[in-house]
């Protein structure tokens, strides 16, 4: 049989759940997801490979105003996620936080269909976190405000958190697979280095335990990553991380006292690494400095964060 594969890109605005639906298309956790906004800074692709047709997700940042050097970088990478793929899956919230009407749709979603509009690109609607909705003929109301904006192939309602629809989708988007060859192996699931992965995994506990302003403002870097085996001959995975924040006061949150949340954080860290590599890991945290560091480009680029892959 002739391989196939399609290109297919996940957008919309910060906390519709874009990542949440790769990791659970993809059956690993590619990218990290917390409850707050503009968690995903760069884009990060989500492989999967039934028999000869392959799958390639390009998970993006959510779309918002940026307001510094970073944001503006994560801004391109949701454009350039959208340039040379087969299809876009455009996410919106069954329960958003207004009152959804013609009339008051988020501007970063209208942004977003004028985009696709101008690019011509096949585009199916998802509306995600359907489990959340108390009333589901409110879905009528939701997919009208949105299709009178533009012919979407296809709308599917779904919950990324339970599954529930997921198969629907992918049946829809394996249509827009085309004869090609396959750009990934076949046991591949993301393009992300293990470093990267491993970086992400802290900073996402950085996200559940930090308050609000803290998280937005600090980066991890990897500064050790390798494997040793114990007297018994066991594995153990090392990893040697810094953290890096925005001001003194974000250092001392992230400390805690007595260094409690930093080893909590910590702790976090290292079970999921080991769940992640099936082995024993030893995780070691510093926290760092960098003042303004969102708007100093040099910096972007040391954390690859500007997107330039």
């Amino acid at each position: 049989m002739e391989q196939k594969s399609a290109f297919i890109t996940i957008i919309g605005r910060p906390n519709v759940g874009k990542s949440s639906l790769l990791n659970k298309i993809v059956g690993q956790k590619v990218a990290i997801v917390s409850d707050k906004p503009q968690t995903t800074r760069t884009k990060i692709m989500g492989v999967i490979t039934n028999g000869e047709t392959q799958l390639v997700f390009i998970d993006t940042p959510g779309f918002h105003k940026p307001h510094n050097l970073l944001g503006d970088s994560m801004i391109k990478a949701v454009k350039d996620g959208m340039s040379d793929v087969d299809a876009a899956v455009l996410v919106v919230d069954a329960c958003p936080d207004f009152k959804l009407d013609f009339d008051n749709l988020p501007p970063a979603e209208l942004a977003l269909i004028e985009t696709v509009k101008a690019k011509k690109l096949k585009c199916i609607l998802v509306i995600n976190k359907i489990d959340l909705l108390k009333d589901k003929e409110d879905l009528f109301g939701i997919i009208t405000a949105y299709s009178r904006l533009y012919d979407f192939e296809t709308v599917i309602p779904l919950s990324a958190k339970s599954g529930d629809g997921v198969e629907i989708l992918l049946k829809e988007i394996n249509k827009f697979a085309k004869p090609s060859p396959h750009f990934f192996a076949s046991d591949d699931f993301t393009d992300q280095p293990e470093k990267v992965m491993v970086a992400e995994m802290i900073r996402e506990k950085l996200l559940r335990c930090l308050s609000k302003e803290v998280p937005h403002g600090v980066a991890v870097d990897l500064e050790k990553f390798y494997e040793t085996d114990t007297v018994n001959g066991e594995p153990v995975l090392h990893v040697d991380a810094v953290i890096y924040c925005e001001k003194d006061s974000h250092k001392g949150i992230i400390i805690g006292k007595g260094g409690d949340m930093l080893k909590r954080i910590g702790t976090y860290a290292r079970k999921d690494i080991e769940n992640f590599f099936g082995i024993k890991a030893s995780v070691k945290l510093w926290v760092k400095v960098k003042e303004d560091w969102r708007n100093r480009q040099g910096l972007i680029h040391t954390f690859g964060l500007d997107n330039l892959n």
